[in-house]
């Protein structure tokens, strides 16, 4: 846990921003395939923000008019400490967050129905089933109406906050990131021909638990790069791939790191490859000094696809004016997801709040436009905001054959040219950035990303 000065201080400038009653309901486990078998806990984001405790069965409520913080809870039982050993006492976890008093947790109900009168009660929106039940069964709130009355202005209250790190966060997540480098340092040892792809993601995950930290996400490590999110590592790796790796750690206090390198297997891109790579790290160069205080972050989003787009109306895939097809959506063939996301306690830092109340606001409302829909985050950068800066080029075979089959954007695409590029599959390359007053700052130890120092280290 942070000091205990941390906690008070973030929950006494949320009180100032509110009224009413804030309830932060604990993540509970869970489980695999039965009760006793669970997966590795992850506390709610909120709750640990404001509360750090990391134990589930636990709610903060925080009278937003008194001030007053309360913890509900139980000591461990005996069944507890028989079969997970010792624990600390709630009354130590509660001193170390500095909360005012602790209640059993039996006892909630019956305070909310004393103290709630005439006031409202705030909780962000749940993502978990049981704390919808829990929510309904305190509230005397249909399960089935739980969600749509989360609280916007705490959700708001909790953006405006939560997105400014600290010192101490930024650490954190330097922390992690410093895992995060062994972790590509180890992909790039392993990804050699004939190889299995879980070979390589089972070590990745393994220099995480290692350190004794939990991965921040699943491994995405993949020759089929294409596919934007490929979480299977059933294929043997070829000599002329290229393998995307967007792995990250967790550090202790749960703060996020995401990188993406994309691997030459053999040591060499080839012609093509080369093309894609070049220009996705040109792209994430001008994104990253693009990102300053006060820039919308969906400027920097067409800044990086515009810079795409001009090398490949150089290599004849697209024609026509840049920012035409970058206004038209139809840029979006080969780059189908946002330029990033905030990234902290959540990798997608807050997304369970609501993302288009995380990422956006009253200047910018989301596009219905195919792949900057997918855009996370919009709105104007701010001071001490940590973003993903991830660019990349992506040949879809299905995208490409129904695009053209519909005719769309034939005034700008080249379709036989886009085609040839089949076998490139993704291109991508991400860092963890800190928005400054001046220059924005790529967080983390440095991990390879220039083309000579990737096939360098998969040639070694």
């Amino acid at each position: 846990m942070f000091d205990t000065k941390i906690y008070q201080a973030r929950r006494q400038a949320l009180a100032k921003a509110m009224d009413g009653i804030g309830l932060f309901p604990a993540s509970p486990p869970s489980p695999m395939n039965y009760e006793a078998n669970q997966y590795g806990y992850v506390q709610d984001s909120c709750f640990a923000f404001y509360f750090g405790i990391p134990q589930p069965f636990l709610v903060g409520v925080i009278d937003f008019d008194s001030g007053e913080t309360i913890l509900f809870g139980d000591e461990p039982t005996l069944d507890d400490l028989i079969w997970l050993g010792s624990a600390m006492p709630l009354a130590e976890w509660a001193k170390r967050s500095g909360v005012d008093r602790v209640l059993r947790y039996s006892e909630l109900a019956a305070w909310l129905e004393k103290n709630r009168r005439g006031r409202i009660v705030h909780y962000t929106p749940p993502f978990r089933g049981a704390v919808t039940i829990q929510l309904s069964q305190w509230l005397g709130v249909p399960v089935a109406d739980i969600a749509q009355r989360a609280s916007v202005p705490l959700v708001r209250a909790i953006v405006a906050q939560r997105e400014i790190k600290s010192a101490e966060e930024i650490a954190e997540m330097e922390a992690a990131l410093a895992v995060a480098a062994k972790m590509h340092a180890t992909a790039m040892r392993l990804s050699r021909p004939g190889v299995m792809e879980h070979a390589v993601s089972g070590a990745i995950e393994g220099v995480a638990r290692a350190a004794d930290l939990m991965l921040a996400y699943p491994v995405i490590f993949s020759r089929s790069g294409e596919v934007l999110h490929n979480m299977t590592h059933g294929q043997r790796l070829v000599a002329g791939d290229v393998v995307i790796n967007d792995s990250g750690a967790a550090s202790h206090l749960g703060y996020a790191s995401d990188i993406t390198r994309t691997l030459p297997i053999g040591g060499r891109f080839n012609a093509k490859q080369r093309v894609c790579y070049e220009l996705v790290l040109r792209a994430q160069r001008v994104a990253i000094d693009a990102a300053r205080v006060g820039t919308p972050y969906l400027a920097v989003h067409k800044l990086a696809a515009r810079t795409m787009i001009e090398g490949l109306i150089a290599e004849g895939l697209f024609r026509g004016d840049a920012d035409a097809i970058v206004e038209s959506g139809a840029y979006a063939l080969c780059f189908q997801h946002g330029l990033g996301h905030q990234i902290g306690l959540d990798v997608h830092d807050m997304e369970a709040l609501g993302e288009d109340l995380v990422g956006y606001d009253d200047t910018v409302k989301r596009s219905e436009q195919f792949g900057l829909r997918n855009l996370r985050l919009a709105k104007k950068l701010k001071a001490g905001m940590v973003v993903t800066v991830e660019p990349g080029l992506y040949f879809i075979p299905v995208l490409i054959d129904r695009w053209e089959a519909e005719g769309r954007h034939r005034e700008f695409v080249n379709y036989d040219k886009v085609r040839g590029f089949l076998d490139v599959h993704g291109v991508r390359v991400e860092d963890d950035v800190l928005i400054a007053d001046g220059s924005a700052r790529v967080l983390g130890p440095g991990i390879p990303k220039e083309i000579g120092e990737v096939e360098a280290a998969l040639s070694a």
